[in-house]
Order: structure tokens, then C-alpha cells, then sequence
């Protein structure tokens, strides 16, 4: 792989691992024209992404971690947990019963599609209740299985699951939905990518092209940052709607690619 590609892909990843336009399936399309990436290498630009998202809300987690006494703290952490160990649960038994991620384009454009108008569906819903801030025990249940049942179905996005989950589970408020899926979002993806990385080592990694894929790194985090910045001032004051819109067209034209062989 060389170091052009690795920026690509870096920057796609970067992009799109936390907005809710899924980064598995913008991946798995760069792959159809820059090749096919290694196991290690997708699990390092994620940590890349995920690393982003860690410095940003460091205060929040530090706070959570030295004033856990505090009740509303407690609390919080409590259903964070909760999310992730449902996550964890689930990916477990995914794994058990052999879901693996498809590789053709049609899936993830379905997904992309299917998606979009949920987005459209959750906003619609969210418009006509209050703006309400407080994460319920059910919304923490309901982030958990929404976490994998976008790591099973490549397209439908991690952080845009876990986000309109939350605000059909009752937390009405963007910004507090979407912390609350960042936030559950830190320990899952840097389990599973330890995971994955244990995996990719154990059956050898020696092949892989450690330079591409540090600047890949660097670039997935810097780009990963930048934009989960520019989202969390975005929706302070606009809907996702924006969002939802570019996933109907993407899958559209995608679904069109296909058809006419350009895309398997």
C-alpha cells in the first residue's frame, strides 16, 4: 500500500467513523477501486479515530472517573457501562454464530438507504417532544443493541445507531444523545479493536507496511478530531437532516454503480 492511498483512507476513516454516515461502509467501497486493506491496518486507523474522540471528551471521562461518589455521575457511568457490557454480550455471540461483514457494494447501499430515511423517521419524532437531556436506563439498553447491530450490518453507522437510538429511547436533546454514544462508543471500539489487533497479530502481521500505515494513523486521528469537532458545534443548532439526505443519494448511486457493473 502506498503512502497516497494510506492518506486516503486515513482522511475516509477520519470523516466518517463518528459522523452518522457509516465509516465500514465508505471503507468497504474505497476498497473497490484503492484494494483491499489488512485486518491490522483497519483496526489501527480506527484506534486512530477513536484516540480523537478520547481527547475531546477527556474532561468527561475524568470527571466521571474522580467524582464517580457524586450521584448523577454515578449514575451515568452505570449506564455507560451497562451499554458497553450489552455491546460486549452481543458481539460475543455475533462472533459465536459467525456474522461476518459482506463485501459487495448492494448491502452497504441498502444500509446507507434503509438508514437515511431512519434519520429522517427519528428527527420527525424527536421534533414533536421536548429537548430532553437525561440518559434513561432504557436509552442505555437500547444504545447497547443498537451498537451491534451496526457492527453486523456494514452501512448503518455505529455512532448514527447508537445517536437515534438514544433519542428514541428518551433522550430527546442532540447533544446529550450524541455524547452519550460517543461516550459508550470509547471502551466498545477500543475493545473490539484491541481484539481485532490481538487476532491479526497472533496469525502474523509481519508483512505489513508499518510506515503507510503509522502515517494512516496520524491522519485518521487529526481528521477524526477535526470533524467530531465541526458536529458537535453543528448540532447545536441544526438537525441531522443534512445527514440523511447524502446517505439516500450515496446509496442511490451506488445501488445504480452496481447495476451497471461498476461496482460488485
Amino acid at each position: 500500500m502506498d503512502y497516497l492511498n494510506a492518506v486516503i483512507l486515513g482522511v475516509i476513516e477520519g470523516i466518517t467513523e463518528f459522523l452518522p454516515i457509516s465509516s465500514t461502509g465508505h471503507l468497504l467501497i474505497a476498497e473497490h477501486w484503492l484494494g483491499e486493506r489488512s485486518e491490522t491496518f483497519n483496526v489501527v486507523i480506527q484506534a486512530g479515530a477513536i484516540l480523537a474522540v478520547t481527547l475531546i471528551y477527556w474532561r468527561r471521562l475524568l470527571e466521571l472517573i474522580v467524582y464517580w461518589r457524586e450521584p448523577d455521575n454515578f449514575s451515568y457511568a452505570m449506564k455507560l457501562i451497562v451499554a458497553f457490557l450489552i455491546t460486549a454480550a452481543l458481539g460475543l455471540i455475533a462472533k459465536k454464530l459467525g456474522f461476518t461483514l459482506p463485501e459487495t457494494v448492494a448491502p452497504v447501499a441498502w444500509a446507507l438507504i434503509i438508514g437515511g430515511f431512519w434519520i429522517l423517521a427519528v428527527e420527525w419524532y424527536a421534533a414533536k417532544k421536548a429537548d430532553i437531556p437525561y440518559v434513561s436506563w432504557l436509552t442505555a439498553i437500547v444504545v447497547g443493541v443498537a451498537q451491534i447491530v451496526a457492527g453486523i450490518f456494514p452501512g448503518t453507522s455505529r455512532s448514527g445507531a447508537s445517536i437515534f437510538a438514544a433519542m428514541l429511547g428518551g433522550t430527546t436533546d442532540r447533544p446529550a444523545a450524541t455524547e452519550f454514544a460517543f461516550l459508550v462508543g470509547i471502551p466498545t471500539m477500543y475493545a473490539a479493536s484491541a481484539y481485532e489487533l490481538m487476532k491479526s497479530l497472533k496469525g502474523g502481521a509481519e508483512h505489513e507496511d508499518w510506515g503507510a500505515l503509522g502515517i494512516a494513523f496520524v491522519v485518521s486521528t487529526v481528521t477524526a478530531f477535526i470533524a467530531v469537532k465541526w458536529l458537535l458545534g453543528y448540532i447545536q443548532t441544526h438537525r441531522f437532516t443534512a445527514f440523511a439526505v447524502y446517505r439516500i443519494i450515496l446509496g442511490g448511486l451506488l445501488l445504480g454503480a452496481a447495476a451497471m457493473g461498476w461496482a460488485a
